[in-house]
């Protein structure tokens, strides 16, 4: 069991140095994030219309379209993205997790936090770092919830959208994402 335990440390030392080393080699510049994250919506958008209708209505779209996942009884995903207001970006961030427990694979995919009210939004803003699960009210939407959700049911701070999942991932983990804000290169 000794052993074990001291195979998890090591390897959870390893993801960690390693996903940071990564993620500074691979950050990419404003204007790739700001392609990536058009593309994405627009994906989103003619796929779920009620995620554009949503997008209508919020107060800004924090849209990260790339992330990345991997994990073997220790887990660890980033990724990159901006929050538009207005159609316009208004700031870039970076998410990031780790997680532990019974998981192994890989995984890509991307996510969009619509958010409703101006609390939520200022909250991001002032936060200096979101760890989701703390702060605003979330709730994840899939075609079905989304589909019923209507502007007299609307009651959550944040909606997010989960969305081009690929990949395969196997397993329960405890996990919290961070929202950062980031300056990225131009």
């Amino acid at each position: 069991m000794k052993r074990l335990f001291i195979a998890v440390v090591i390897q959870m030392v390893i993801a960690f140095s390693f996903t940071g080393v990564l993620r500074a080699q691979l950050a990419p510049s404003a204007s790739e994030i700001d392609q990536k994250v058009t593309s994405a919506l627009s994906s989103l958008y003619a796929n779920n219309p009620k995620a554009k209708q949503l997008g209508g209505m919020a107060k800004g779209i924090l849209v990260f379209p790339d992330i990345k996942k991997a994990a073997f009884l220790v887990g660890a995903q980033f990724g990159y993205g901006a929050l538009r207001k207005r159609g316009r970006t208004a700031g870039y961030y970076r998410t990031s997790a780790a997680s532990y427990g019974f998981q192994a694979g890989a995984k890509q995919f991307g996510y969009a936090l619509f958010f409703m009210s101006q609390s939520a939004l200022d909250y991001l803003n002032q936060s200096g770092g979101w760890a989701i699960g703390s702060g605003p009210s979330i709730v994840v939407l899939d075609q079905g919830a989304a589909s019923s959700l209507s502007t007299t049911s609307m009651r959550s701070d944040v909606y997010a959208f989960v969305f081009d999942q690929q990949g395969l991932m196997g397993g329960m983990g405890l996990e919290g994402s961070k929202i950062t804000q980031i300056t990225p290169s131009s």
